[in-house]
């Protein structure tokens, strides 16, 4: 026997879907498009699908640049963030039970409710003091941004591993950390996997850091370009759309081969 449909959930989620496909469809389709034709129908498919505008905007902006830049803040930000936000809430999850870890784990959640525009001139007057105005430095400031969430979802995930585990191996003559490498950190991989693409996500689309931070224009991440190239282009939108799609195409990528990691791993560190 069948149930019954609900109506009002189906219509809301076509409602949400066409919210979400609707500004993807125009991305596209201006992306393609000549500026003559931007005077027509503009829900209209392009008469040609040529490349040219693609063409022109790699060359204006030079993306093949600020895509290695985005690639390289990435990478770094995601090996330094799995290495060092699992150890971080290990060693808070293991010893919930003092108060200075205790106080240590909700001082690093309170981080997930202060906006980023009060603290945004202290860390432009550190990281220039401090010689950090670069990518790595960039890099650097992205794992710091991270460590209130991540060590959320760590500790929770951690908190449903069985310490028998850690018992038995402290037993046979493993260290604390030898436990931690060799058994606690493999079994993470799942939430490894969702906090390695949200991350991913965050540092590859991250507009306001490298803005404040990076001073070199040939260090610019993808997001400033797109910055940029909309100032000196503002008029000639199949150019700026064009370079946009583009810059978002690979996360939309990850992100569809991966939602499935995302969802199941936030679900099993806030409830666990």
């Amino acid at each position: 026997m069948t149930g019954k449909k609900n109506w009002k959930v189906t219509m809301l989620l076509i409602l949400g879907s066409l919210f979400i496909f609707f500004p993807l469809y125009l991305t596209i389709t201006i992306a393609f498009k000549t500026p003559q034709e931007m005077s027509g129908n503009l829900l209209a498919l392009p008469e040609s699908w040529s490349i040219s505008n693609f063409l022109t905007a790699i060359e204006m902006t030079n993306f093949f640049r600020a895509l290695g830049n985005s690639v390289l803040v990435t990478v770094i930000t995601v090996v330094l963030v799995l290495l060092t936000h699992s150890l971080v809430a290990y060693a808070i999850a293991r010893n919930m039970h003092k108060k200075f870890y205790k106080f240590l784990y909700f001082y690093f959640i309170s981080a997930m409710f202060i906006p980023f525009p009060i603290i945004m001139l202290p860390i432009v007057k550190q990281t220039s003091m401090w010689g950090m105005d670069n990518l790595i430095g960039l890099a650097i400031l992205n794992v710091v941004m991270q460590l209130a969430f991540n060590v959320f979802i760590y500790v929770g995930f951690l908190k449903s591993i069985p310490i028998e585990l850690e018992e038995a191996a402290i037993i046979d003559g493993a260290s604390t950390w030898q436990v931690f490498w060799k058994i606690i950190f493999p079994i993470m991989k799942p939430m490894h996997a969702t906090v390695a693409i949200l991350t991913a996500l965050f540092a590859w689309n991250d507009f306001m850091l490298p803005l404040v931070i990076l001073s070199d224009s040939s260090q610019y991440t993808l997001p400033l370009v797109q910055y940029a190239f909309q100032g000196q282009f503002s008029t000639d939108y199949n150019l700026a759309f064009a370079s946009y799609l583009m810059a978002m195409l690979p996360m939309i990528i990850v992100y569809i081969f991966a939602q499935k990691w995302i969802i199941g791993g936030v679900m099993r560190g806030s409830l666990k």
